[in-house]
Formats: structure tokens, C-alpha cells, sequence
């Protein structure tokens, strides 16, 4: 029998060695209309925000605030639910966060002014923070090492699905019901999706394995699911993990994880502010740079063309690639076309045909930022870092839009503003290459890939003969290494 036909010690062995089920395909597909739920939201404001511009006789500030409130909300979500779903699971923090979600553009609807729209709109940020947060780390847990980067790139191209709708939904909805039809078609949507996930989603076998003998019956019925002997299910759940020195925040700037969640941070940060910048100013900066309002959409529509094309290309590639290693490879290619986009753009084909490359390499990027951090903390604290990665990456898309008006308004050209942003890309694939070099934090890795990392790795041993024979083969490990 072969190494990889040894059955799986335990169910967590069983995700990441055995080929996905349908059902592990079905938690990816809820994810995918999840990350939609984002697109659709913060594309719909945008459609919709001349026309509220209008109806409450904003100036230009006040509606970059009203924009911006979902921002604020999702920053402030992704860092405190993501402590909330190590605190009491990922199922019912993400049910919650859509729940939550929903509520917002319900009220959103149904808003008599700009500052109870405001509101609401953090409201729903705070839900689509919540929801990212944890059902990344849910879709990670649940897809097997071999199709794990495909799956989150496949996860991560709903975003660009949910923009393209949203983008619909406000041309078609608009006319006739107004801007607040189209938060409320977001809103029966998204409680539709809430119904079919509270009979989907499953809780984190990682989180269950913690709670011990408890959760025995929840992790049967999850391995009928998958394709896993429910019966073998007993011994594992019944020694729970221990629990970490540290938790919370706090366990984020242990010893062992400071270097990684500082990193990952400077990726999260520089990598969010880049794409907002492209997503969010190309088709206005089009014009700056000579084009008619129609052909700078053009170029706005390149750009989303090749975003959903770009995280299925990264995780179809990360199947076969190491994962860091190729998302560095995007950084520096991202940061390269960024360059060579504005310098096009006197050639309306040209800018056309080199913005959907732009489209595929940032977002590819963001693919790649939701396929390595989880793996970068253990089970205890995943979703808090996690959620603070992307609470720092918020915090970026925020100020991308800001400073760039702020520079524009200074003098800055149109090569200036893109060549610094692929400078910033640049410096995202230092910290991507700096952290490639440190070992990785996480307890979800299959035994053989965590003896591929490190051939000292032995089990731990739970019996005097399993001593006996891991000091034996770590001293045959020792003799060939010398």
C-alpha cells in the first residue's frame, strides 16, 4: 500500500489527502455567492450613488462618506467577528454576518436620509466583514491540499460575479424602483442565500475537534458527508487540543507568529490598496488621460472581465505551484502590466487588451492572499488572523481612493499615481518573499506535507514502542542529513 492509499488517521487528515466530495464542492459554491454578496453591495452603490447624490443634495464629500461607510463597516467586521468565530464557531458567526448583511440593506431600502443611510451601510460593511472572514477560513479547512488554491481562487472570482450583477441589477432596477430597488433585491437575495446555508454550511471540523467529545455527533455527521468512516470519529473527538498560551489578538504577536502577521499585514495593506486604486479610478483617470466617459467604461469593464478570469487562473495554478511562490510571481507581474497599462492608453485597443491583463494579475493576487494566510495560524486563532489581515487590507481599499484624489487634486499625473501604486505592489512582494522563508504556523497540514517541509517531523508519539521507533528513525534522519 502506498503512502498516499494509508487511510487517513482522522477527518482532518481525510480533507486535506482524499479527493473533494460534491459536498465539499456545494460549501466552495456557497462561498463563491458569499464573496458575490460583496461584489454585488459595494458595485451597487457605486451604480447608485448619483442618484442619491441627488435625492439628498450631497456634495462630493458626503457621498465619498456614504461610499465609503460599507468600507469602514467591513474593516471593523473582519476584525472583531473574526475573533468572535474563534470564540464560538464559524458556522453561526457567518449565519450571523449574513443575517447581519441582510438587516443592512434592508434598512438601506428603506432610508429617509443620508445619515440613516450611512448607517446602515456600516451595518451591512460589519456583516460582509463578518462573512469574509469566516467563510474563508471554512472554504480553506474543507477543500482538500491538492484542489485547496483552485477552490479559493473559485471563491474568489465571486466577488467580480456579485460586482457584474450588482452592476445589472442597478441599470435594470433603477428606472423603475429606484435606487433603493436595488438594495432591496440585493436584501431578498441575500435571504434566500441565508436559508439554503443554514442547511449547507457545516462548522469548522478544526473548531469541533477543539470542543472535544462534545462535538462527536456534529463530526459524524460531517464525515458522512465527505466520504469518512463516522465510527472513526470517537477517538479523535474525544482528545481535544490543547489550547494556546495565548489567545485572541494577543497569540497574533506571539514569538512564533509576530514575523508572519506583520507580514502578512504589509501584503494585506499594500495588495487591497492597489486594487482599489485600479478598480475604483481607472475609468475616471481614462478620461484624464484622453478618452470619452464611454471608452474609460470600456477599459473599467476590461479591467472586471479579467478580474474573474485571474483567481481561477491563480488557483488553478496553485494546484501545481507553491502557493506563496506564485503569488509573488503576481505581485511582480501585476506591477509590471500596471506600468505598461498607462503608458498604453493613447491606443484605446491596446489600453483595452492590456487592462484585462491588469484585471487578471491583481486579482489573482487577492486569490492568493485568501490561499496563504489561513495557513499561516493554527486553529485557535485562524479567523482572528484572518480577519485581521483583512481588517488591515480594508483599511488600505479605504485610503486608496482618498489619497489618490488627494494627489490627483495635487498635480499628480496619471503615470505618477500607477507607477507608485506598482511600487507598492513591489514592496507586497518583498513581505510575500520574506514570509516564504518562515515556517508555517499551521496544525491543519496533512502529516505527509508537514514531513515534505521539515524531514526532522516525526508524530507525536502516544505509546513507549511509538517513542522507541520515532527515536529511531529521527537518528537515521540525523545520520543521512550529516
Amino acid at each position: 500500500m502506498t503512502k498516499t492509499d494509508t487511510p487517513a488517521l482522522d477527518l482532518r487528515e481525510h480533507l486535506e489527502r482524499a479527493p473533494m466530495s460534491p459536498y465539499q464542492w456545494a460549501i466552495v459554491a456557497a462561498a463563491v455567492l458569499l464573496n458575490a454578496l460583496d461584489g454585488f453591495d459595494v458595485a451597487a452603490m457605486s451604480f447608485v450613488s448619483a442618484r442619491v447624490e441627488k435625492e439628498f443634495a450631497l456634495s462630493g464629500a458626503e457621498l465619498g462618506v456614504v461610499i465609503s461607510a460599507t468600507l469602514i463597516g467591513m474593516a471593523i467586521g473582519s476584525l472583531a467577528l473574526g475573533r468572535v468565530a474563534d470564540l464560538i464557531g464559524r458556522r453561526i458567526t457567518v449565519l450571523g454576518s449574513v443575517a447581519l448583511a441582510t438587516a443592512g440593506m434592508y434598512l438601506a431600502a428603506s432610508a429617509q436620509d443620508v445619515v440613516q443611510l450611512g448607517i446602515w451601510r456600516v451595518l451591512t460593511g460589519l456583516g460582509v466583514g463578518g462573512i469574509l472572514t469566516s467563510i474563508t477560513v471554512i472554504t480553506a479547512e474543507f477543500s482538500s491540499r491538492r484542489w485547496r488554491g483552485l477552490a479559493l481562487g473559485i471563491y474568489t472570482a465571486g466577488y467580480g460575479v456579485g460586482a457584474t450583477l450588482g452592476g445589472i441589477a442597478a441599470v435594470g432596477l433603477q428606472e423603475g424602483a429606484g435606487w433603493r430597488g436595488v438594495f432591496l433585491a440585493g436584501a431578498i437575495t441575500s435571504t434566500v442565500l441565508l436559508a439554503v446555508l443554514v442547511f449547507l454550511l457545516p462548522e469548522s471540523v478544526h473548531f469541533l475537534q477543539l470542543r472535544g467529545a462534545r462535538s462527536q455527533a456534529t463530526l459524524a455527521r460531517i464525515a458522512r458527508r465527505v466520504g469518512f468512516d463516522p465510527v472513526r470519529i470517537a477517538s479523535s473527538a474525544a482528545r481535544p487540543e490543547a489550547a494556546p498560551a495565548k489567545s485572541g489578538l494577543g497569540a497574533l504577536f506571539s514569538r512564533d507568529a509576530i514575523g508572519a502577521t506583520l507580514l502578512l499585514w504589509a501584503t494585506f495593506f499594500t495588495v487591497m490598496f492597489a486594487f482599489y486604486f485600479v478598480n475604483s479610478w481607472t475609468p475616471r483617470l481614462m478620461v484624464e488621460a484622453g478618452m470619452t466617459v464611454d471608452q474609460g467604461v470600456v477599459v473599467g469593464m476590461a479591467l472586471a472581465l479579467g478580474g474573474a478570469a485571474g483567481s481561477v487562473l491563480y488557483g488553478a495554478l496553485a494546484a501545481r505551484a507553491s502557493r506563496e511562490r506564485l503569488l509573488l510571481v503576481f505581485l511582480l507581474l501585476s506591477a509590471a502590466a500596471i506600468v505598461t497599462f498607462v503608458l498604453s492608453t493613447a491606443v484605446l485597443a491596446l489600453a483595452f487588451a492590456l487592462g484585462v491583463v491588469v484585471g487578471v494579475l491583481v486579482n489573482g493576487c487577492i486569490a492568493g492572499l485568501y490561499t496563504v494566510a489561513p495557513a499561516r495560524y493554527g486553529t485557535e486563532v485562524r479567523a482572528t488572523g484572518v480577519g485581521a489581515a483583512l481588517g488591515v487590507g480594508r483599511a488600505g481599499a479605504i485610503l486608496a481612493p482618498i489619497a489618490a484624489g488627494v494627489l490627483l487634486d495635487a498635480g499628480w499625473t496619471n503615470v505618477a499615481l500607477y507607477s507608485c501604486t506598482a511600487g507598492l505592489l513591489v514592496l507586497g512582494a518583498v513581505a510575500v518573499l520574506l514570509l516564504s522563508r518562515r515556517p508555517a504556523l499551521d496544525d491543519a497540514r496533512a502529516p505527509d506535507d508537514r514531513k515534505g517541509r521539515d524531514p526532522r517531523w516525526i508524530p507525536a508519539p502516544s505509546s513507549a514502542e511509538e517513542v522507541r521507533q520515532a527515536a529511531a528513525r529521527w537518528c537515521r534522519t540525523a545520520q543521512s542529513s550529516a
